[in-house]
C-alpha cells in the first residue's frame, strides 16, 4: 500500500456522460471485474453523496489517473451517533447523477443498507489510537463505523486507487494505517481542500446552514489563517497557535467551539511545540450544523 498527495499523470480515458449505475455488491464486482479482465486501472470515490465540487475534485483527479472512475454513494448508517443527522443527511440523488456523469465517473455504485449489513452482519473494524482522538472523542464510535465501511467498499471495488479529501484529515489518515496495517492492495490519495471563494472548506453539511450562520462560518477558515500566519512567523508554540485561532472566534458569536488541536500529523498525539508536521484541526458548531477544517504544515 502507498500513500500519495499528487495525481498522475493523464492516462486513456472515455466520452464524458456514459456512466452506468448499479445498485447490488455483485452487480458492482461484475461490472468492476469486467475492466479488470481488461487490465484497466481502477480508480475509485467513496462518497456519501450530497456531491460537490470538493467531490469533483476528487473525480477528475480519479479520471487522470486512472483508466475507469469508481463512484460510490451511500450514507453509512454506522458512522452516525444516535443523535446525529443520519435521517435529514442530504440525498438528492437526481442531482447527484448528472454532476457525477459530467465529472467522469464511469461506474456509479448506490448499494443499500441491506447490501452492506445484510442479516447477521457482525464485523466491525477498528485502528486503535486514531480513532479515539479529535472527531473520534467527539464522536465515539464513529470511526469504527468509517473504518468499516471504507474496507467493506474497497474489497468490492478492488481498486488500484483510493481518492480521499483532506478536509477530513483524520478520515484519511486512518484508511491510510488501516490499507498498510491489513495489506491492502491499493493506492491511497489525498487531495488538497476545495474551498469556496471566502475560504469556507466545501462540505455536503454546509447547505444546512442559513445565510446568517454562513457567514458566521467563515470563521472557521479565517481562524486557521491566523494559525498559519503565526506559524510562518515563527511561531511553534502550540498553545500560542490555539490562542491565534480563538481570538478571531471571539468576534463570531454564533460559532461554539468544540475543539482547536494541533498535533502530530502520523500519530494524530497532541504537540506542545512544531517540531515536525503537524495538523492543525478545528470543530465547531454554527448553529445545530457541526464543521470542521484544518490544514497540515511543516517547518522548512
Amino acid at each position: 500500500m502507498a500513500v500519495s498527495r499528487a495525481s498522475a499523470s493523464r492516462r486513456p480515458g472515455r466520452a464524458k456522460g456514459r456512466m452506468r449505475t448499479v445498485r447490488g455488491v455483485a452487480a458492482a464486482r461484475r461490472a468492476i471485474g469486467a475492466w479488470r479482465a481488461r487490465g484497466l486501472r481502477i480508480g475509485f470515490v467513496p462518497t456519501m453523496g450530497a456531491i460537490h465540487a470538493g467531490h469533483l475534485s476528487l473525480i477528475r483527479q480519479a479520471r487522470a489517473a486512472s483508466d475507469r472512475v469508481v463512484v460510490s454513494v451511500f450514507v453509512n448508517p454506522l458512522q452516525f451517533g444516535p443523535n446525529e443527522d443520519y435521517a435529514a443527511y442530504p440525498r438528492p440523488r437526481r442531482r447527484d447523477h448528472s454532476l457525477l456523469a459530467k465529472a467522469g465517473a464511469d461506474l456509479l455504485w448506490e448499494p443499500g443498507v441491506a447490501d452492506l449489513y445484510p442479516p447477521g452482519d457482525r464485523t466491525r473494524v477498528r485502528v486503535e489510537g486514531l480513532d479515539a482522538v479529535l472527531e473520534g472523542a467527539s464522536r465515539p464510535g464513529h470511526f469504527e463505523g468509517v473504518s468499516t465501511i471504507v474496507l467493506k467498499l474497497v474489497n468490492v471495488v478492488g481498486p488500484d486507487d483510493l481518492w480521499l479529501g483532506q478536509k477530513d484529515a483524520q478520515q484519511a489518515r486512518l484508511i491510510e494505517q488501516m490499507a498498510r496495517d491489513l495489506f491492502l492492495p491499493v493506492r491511497v490519495h489525498r487531495a488538497r481542500i476545495v474551498r469556496e471563494s471566502d475560504g469556507l472548506a466545501l462540505s455536503s453539511r454546509n447547505r444546512y446552514l442559513s445565510r446568517e450562520q454562513r457567514s458566521s462560518a467563515v470563521a472557521l477558515s479565517l481562524g486557521l489563517a491566523a494559525a498559519r500566519r503565526a506559524l510562518q512567523d515563527g511561531e511553534r508554540s502550540a498553545a500560542r497557535l490555539r490562542t491565534q485561532v480563538r481570538k478571531v472566534w471571539r468576534d463570531w458569536s454564533g460559532v461554539k467551539e468544540d475543539y482547536v488541536a494541533v498535533v502530530d500529523a502520523e500519530t494524530l498525539s497532541p504537540v506542545s511545540r512544531v517540531k515536525g508536521r503537524v495538523l492543525v484541526a478545528v470543530a465547531a458548531r454554527v448553529g445545530r450544523t457541526r464543521l470542521i477544517d484544518n490544514f497540515e504544515w511543516e517547518p522548512r
